[in-house]
């Protein structure tokens, strides 16, 4: 499988708060992988990263063998991004959000409107396609953030949080989704939750006070940790 996304010794810090310490992972095509960590584990400053919005004090990322800080545009284009707290633009509808972002990733014509209906289907956001952002639910908000996210169909998709705020139905659609997608691409999620790491990863990264605690399978972990569960492994990595 081929290789699409190298972090190397990546550091970043906030002050005197280390958010993220030395992570070194590479990550493949057919991988999907949660980043699984309580709260403040740099899970998503690694996210934002890895997408370009935010530089490294040191280490570098590279997109298909090429480095994020020298090839900009080639890794944006790449990577399809669902930040924390889906950020929209309130005061428009959510198809005329969705159009905006569809050109801004260079689609046009029929294989817009193709891509279109495809991610409206798939996120089941056809029933508040004409609604303002702003009147929608946190889980359509969240949908609707997962929608643009898969709009130029991107070989690596980070996703920070993708079912928060979604009703169990719209957990398990999404997770499907995920799943599907996982296939031929390459999926970074974030997580807190024990079930979603489970369920849909083939490989679970924990990270703790940023830094990983531990990197493989669901069986190759708990094998290396000599645990029975997942949270059991947890609370023992993340005291």
């Amino acid at each position: 499988m081929t290789v699409t996304l190298e972090v190397s010794n990546i550091i970043k810090t906030f002050g005197s708060v280390k958010a993220v310490n030395d992570i070194t992972f590479s990550a493949k095509e057919g991988e999907v992988i949660a980043l699984l960590g309580p709260n403040g584990a740099g899970k998503s400053t690694l996210m934002n990263m890895i997408s370009g919005y935010l530089a490294p004090d040191s280490g570098y990322i590279k997109i298909f063998e090429k480095d994020i800080k020298d090839f900009p545009l080639f890794s944006k284009n790449n990577i399809g991004f669902l930040p924390e707290g889906s950020p929209l633009y309130p005061d428009m509808s959510v198809f005329g959000f969705l159009t905006y972002m569809a050109e801004l990733r260079g689609l046009e014509g029929k294989n817009k409107d193709t891509r279109l209906n495809k991610i409206i289907t798939d996120a089941k956001i056809d029933n508040v396609l004409h609604q303002k952002i702003e009147t929608l639910s946190k889980g359509y908000l969240r949908r609707v953030g997962f929608a643009q996210s898969i709009l130029s169909d991107p070989p690596i998709l980070l996703l920070d949080e993708p079912t928060d705020g979604l009703d169990p139905n719209q957990k398990d659609h999404i997770r499907n989704l995920i799943q599907k997608m996982g296939k031929n691409k390459t999926i970074l999620i974030s997580t807190h939750l024990l079930e979603e790491a489970e369920t849909i990863a083939t490989r679970i990264i924990l990270m703790d006070k940023g830094e990983i605690k531990a990197d493989g399978d669901l069986k190759q972990i708990l094998r290396q940790q000599k645990t029975d569960t997942l949270a059991e492994t947890f609370r023992k990595l993340t005291r």
